[in-house]
């Protein structure tokens, strides 16, 4: 597999004006389905602190960009992340579908992101909720032959190229199986995109299912871990430098602290 190892911002800034309209509404399509069976399985509710930034807010004025913000909680989910950003016609598009789960069971969290950069961009990860260096009952429960055989089928996919972040923190944070690529916009790869989107999303479900509960006595310190992972992801991601261009500083400061919750009004399950 060919990798990259640009920034996005290189990547959008080398082919700033491509029109991706169409690969745009075919992604929204499956992130669509996906937030249709996520729904069919968690009860969540929108937290007020996003009100604002739904159905749609808007970019720095004569840019056109647009963007859609909500985030949503539940018994069983801490922290969901539905959101949007970009615009369509001018290369750079970004949805996030990040599902935070509870304390109570210790399933790696879901992180979904699918966008044009402009090539199509994916990002799948079960992200984890330990050090599977040291608990090695955690990596070959969740990361293990079915997940690890996935992500080699993708690296050795010849559309496929692999993408390597030069930030040392997002290199650390994704799983030993994330897939992360790029790839041309054509109806094979759009087909491969959407398969492993539902693969991995109804396999989350399943281990949720089946998950033992946390101690009592443990759930405390996982939360704190969780909200720490998710307030570190939120900060040091640097696609942000996008979202100051195309929105201020204030608004990007304002879209990453609602993406870790920092004003969140609802309750955390516990």
């Amino acid at each position: 597999m060919a990798e990259v190892s640009k920034t996005l911002v290189e990547m959008v800034d080398e082919r700033p004006n491509i029109d991706n309209s169409e690969a745009f509404a075919q992604l929204w399509d499956i992130y669509s389905a996906a937030r249709q069976q996520f729904d069919q399985r968690f009860k969540v509710s929108m937290d007020p602190c996003c009100a604002d930034l739904v159905p749609e807010y808007e970019g720095l004025p004569g840019i056109g960009a647009r963007g859609m913000l909500s985030v949503w909680s539940g018994p069983e989910i801490d922290w969901f992340v539905h959101s949007w950003i970009g615009n369509p016609k001018y290369s750079f598009t970004n949805m996030h579908f990040t599902a935070w789960l509870g304390p109570q069971v210790k399933v790696p969290h879901l992180a979904i992101a699918l966008g044009t950069v402009p090539d199509i961009f994916f990002y799948i990860d079960f992200m984890a909720r330990a050090d599977t260096t040291i608990d090695l009952e955690h990596l070959d429960r969740y990361y293990g032959a079915e997940t690890n055989d996935e992500y080699f089928a993708f690296r050795r996919n010849p559309n496929m190229v692999q993408f390597v972040s030069p930030s040392n923190y997002v290199r650390r944070v994704i799983s030993e199986s994330a897939i992360c690529i790029t790839c041309q916009h054509t109806p094979e790869n759009m087909q491969a995109i959407r398969d492993m989107v539902f693969k991995r999303l109804n396999r989350w479900m399943k281990w949720i299912d089946e998950a033992p509960p946390v101690p009592q006595s443990e759930r405390a310190a996982l939360a704190e871990r969780d909200f720490n992972l998710r307030k570190n992801s939120a900060e040091r991601d640097p696609a942000n430098v996008i979202g100051d261009r195309l929105f201020g500083v204030e608004k990007k400061e304002r879209l990453v602290r609602t993406l870790w919750g920092g004003d969140r009004v609802s309750q955390r399950p516990m």
